[in-house]
C-alpha cells in the first residue's frame, strides 16, 4: 500500500480540495428536503456567533453603572474602539455616533465569525464561503447607497458619485461609466472578495500543513517522517498568523464600509 493509500485509508484527504470547505447536513434524514444543508457546521457557527454577541451584550449591560464593572467595561471598550477609531474619525461626531452601532455590530460579527477558523473541532470560518461575505457586502452596499440617496436625492447622488469635480467635459463619456462601475457596482464585490479570499486561503494553508504532516509521518523514509514535526510546527506558527488576519480583516471590512458611508454623505468627492 502506498503512502497516499495509507493516508486515505486512515480517513485523511491530501491535498485538500474544495470539498474541504463543504459539510454535510447534521440530520441526514433531511438531505432530500428543502432543509438540506441547513444544519451544518458552518450554519451552526453563524447562529452561535449571533447568540454569543447577543448574550454577551445582555450580560455586560444587565446592571449598567456609572462606574463600569469589568464586563461593562469590556463591552464599552469594544464599542468605543470602533466608534472613536472608525466611525467618528471618518464621519465626524454627529454622524459618527449615529452609525457607530451598525459599524460595531458588523465588526464584532465578522470578528467572531472569523475566530471559528482557529477553534478546535470547527477550524473553519463561515466567511471562507463566499455566500456570507457577499451577504454582508450587499448589506453594506444598501446602507451607504440609501444614506447617500436620502441626503442628496437619487439624481444628485449619482452625479456626486459618478462625476468627479473639475473633470473635463470631453472625458466624461469615458469617466462616468468607469466611476459608476467602481463606486456603485464593484464596491460590494471587492468587500466580499477581500474577506472571503483571506479566510479561504487561511483555512487552506492550515489544512495543507496539518494534513501534510500526517502524509509525511506515514512515509516509510525516517528522514521524511521527521519533517512532519516541522510541518506541524508551521501549523502552529500559521495559526498565530491567522489570528492577526482574523482581527485585521474584520477591521478592514468595517473601515471600508465607514469610508463608503462617508463618501455617500459628502457634498463633493
Amino acid at each position: 500500500m502506498t503512502d497516499s493509500a495509507q493516508v486515505l485509508a486512515a480517513g485523511s484527504h491530501f491535498p485538500p480540495g474544495i470539498d474541504s470547505f463543504n459539510f454535510r447536513d447534521w440530520f441526514t434524514g433531511l438531505s432530500d428536503t428543502a432543509l438540506a444543508n441547513v444544519f451544518t457546521t458552518l450554519t451552526f457557527s453563524v447562529w452561535l456567533s449571533v447568540a454569543i454577541l447577543i448574550v454577551f451584550f445582555l450580560w455586560a449591560y444587565r446592571k449598567p453603572q456609572i462606574v463600569p464593572t469589568k464586563r461593562q467595561w469590556l463591552a464599552e471598550s469594544a464599542y468605543g474602539f470602533i466608534r472613536n477609531s472608525v466611525s467618528i474619525d471618518l464621519l465626524g461626531k454627529q454622524a459618527g455616533v449615529r452609525f457607530a452601532p451598525y459599524l460595531t455590530t458588523m465588526f464584532l460579527f465578522i470578528l467572531v465569525m472569523n475566530f471559528w477558523a482557529v477553534v478546535p473541532g470547527v477550524q473553519i470560518s463561515p466567511n471562507s464561503h463566499i455566500a456570507f461575505p457577499a451577504t454582508m457586502g450587499i448589506i453594506a452596499w444598501l446602507v451607504y447607497n440609501w444614506v447617500g440617496i436620502k441626503k442628496h436625492g437619487f439624481v444628485r447622488y449619482l452625479k456626486i458619485t459618478c462625476i468627479p469635480p473639475g473633470s473635463p467635459v470631453f472625458i466624461l463619456p469615458l469617466l462616468i461609466p468607469l466611476e459608476f462601475l467602481q463606486n456603485i457596482l464593484l464596491r460590494p464585490v471587492t468587500l466580499a472578495l477581500r474577506l472571503f479570499a483571506n479566510m479561504f486561503a487561511g483555512h487552506l494553508i492550515l489544512l495543507v500543513f496539518t494534513l501534510g504532516g500526517f502524509v509525511l509521518l506515514n512515509s516509510e523514509n525516517l528522514f521524511i517522517q521527521s519533517v512532519s514535526v516541522l510541518s506541524w510546527a508551521l501549523t502552529i506558527a500559521m495559526t498565530f498568523f491567522e489570528l492577526i488576519v482574523i482581527v485585521l480583516q474584520a477591521y478592514v471590512f468595517t473601515l471600508l464600509t465607514g469610508m463608503y458611508i462617508q463618501g455617500s454623505l459628502v457634498d463633493e468627492h
